[in-house]
């Protein structure tokens, strides 16, 4: 499953919005369908219910991953504006 977790991290970006994040993960939701009917799986087999489970568990790794680093984007942006202030204040009082 790492493969398929790292093919799907690949094809959305932080950069993107959650919209165009989340029209990416239908067409990996509708392409495993398509190949769940390929394999004439039955959409109740467990199988393909544990395959839509793991395409699920994947979907919300990749989005917290994204989170997680838009997270710690913005604290550091703070964190420099901050320094920036901080340094800006102690020049005037010299």
């Amino acid at each position: 499953m790492s493969d398929f977790t790292d093919l799907v991290a690949r094809a959305v970006s932080p950069s993107m919005s959650r919209q165009e994040r989340e029209a990416v993960y239908g067409v990996v939701r509708q392409a495993v369908l398509r190949l769940q009917e390929r394999e004439n799986l039955d959409p109740g087999h467990i199988q393909a219910s544990l395959q839509v489970h793991l395409v699920e568990e994947t979907i919300r790794d990749v989005e917290s991953d994204i989170v997680r680093f838009l997270t710690m984007k913005k604290m550091q942006e703070t964190a420099a504006r901050q320094d920036a202030e901080a340094e800006a204040r102690a020049g005037k009082r010299r």
